[in-house]
Parts: C-alpha cells; structure tokens; sequence
C-alpha cells in the first residue's frame, strides 16, 4: 500500500506583464504564510513522506520547499517535469515508477491537472478541484499506481490551518 497526496501550490502572483514567462511567477508573501500554516496542521497527520516531487514552475517548487521545511527538512525534494502544467495523468504515473519502494509520496502541481490526476486515479469521471494549497491523499497498492486508487480525505487549506 502507498500514500499519494496530491499538494496544489500556494497563493502565487497574479499572470500580467509583471510576470511574463508564467514559470517564473512567485508566490505571495500571503501565499507563503497562509502554506506554512497549511503545512503544520498537514504535519499532524503524520504523513510519514519518502520524497517531494514538485513542478519545475516557481511557485510549485516554492510550495514544496515550504512543505519540505514544515516536515523539519527531512524529506528529499525532486524536481518532476510531468507535474508541469498541461501534462497526461499517464505521463505521472511513469514518473512514480521510480519510486516503487516507496510508502508516501507527495506530488505538488498545478490545477486543472491535479484535480484530472486525482480522478484518473481513483476512477471518476469528473475531475477533483484543488484550492490553492488545498491537499487530498489517495491510497493505491503500490508504485507505479494503477486504478482504482481510494480516495482517503480531501482537505481545504482552512481545514488544514484548523489543525495547527
């Protein structure tokens, strides 16, 4: 059994000609607080995380070194190139094949693709929406996942603020 949870990055700047390479937009100085909140009511479900992969974009990577940090540092961070935005759910999984041996992975990206990866994973129809900093952890057999994984808890990031 493994533990995928599925991380959609923080409150990031606004899309403008402030930001003209999409990649490389930030997050908030709000958005980096409210996920270090986030981060701490998650730290208390004991998430137990083998590895971090993360989206090359800014603010996913700047989300996952904030979750890296709230799990005391411990945790190895990768980047993953199939998180990036506009990836297949299939493209993911063949990343996950690397980690075979692993019990919990957290996956941190974009939206709509975590909502379509969370549904393929679990066999819906629709896709699962994500706020930002929002977590869910899904359940599968085992590395590389197959369908259909469980959909264990879905959690808004004021859910998770709650449990700090």
């Amino acid at each position: 059994m493994a533990a995928i949870y599925l991380v959609r990055h923080a409150i990031a700047g606004e899309r403008g000609p402030k930001y003209p390479n999409d990649d490389l937009r930030p997050l908030t100085r709000e958005g980096k607080s409210r996920m270090r909140a986030v981060v701490a009511g998650f730290r208390t479900l004991e998430p137990g995380l083998d590895v971090i992969l993360t989206s090359p974009l800014v603010r996913a990577e700047g989300t996952a070194r904030i979750l890296q940090a709230g799990l005391k540092g411990e945790t190895p961070m990768e980047i993953c190139e199939e998180l990036r935005p506009d990836n297949d759910p299939e493209d993911v999984v063949v990343a996950l094949s690397r980690f075979k041996k692993a019990a919990s992975v957290a996956l941190v990206g974009h939206e709509p693709d975590l909502g379509q990866l969370a549904a393929w994973l679990i066999g819906a129809a629709e896709p699962i929406l994500f706020k930002k900093g929002g977590i869910c952890r899904i359940d599968v057999t085992a590395l590389p996942p197959k369908p259909p994984g469980r959909l264990i808890w879905h959690a808004t990031p004021k859910m998770l603020r709650g449990l700090a």
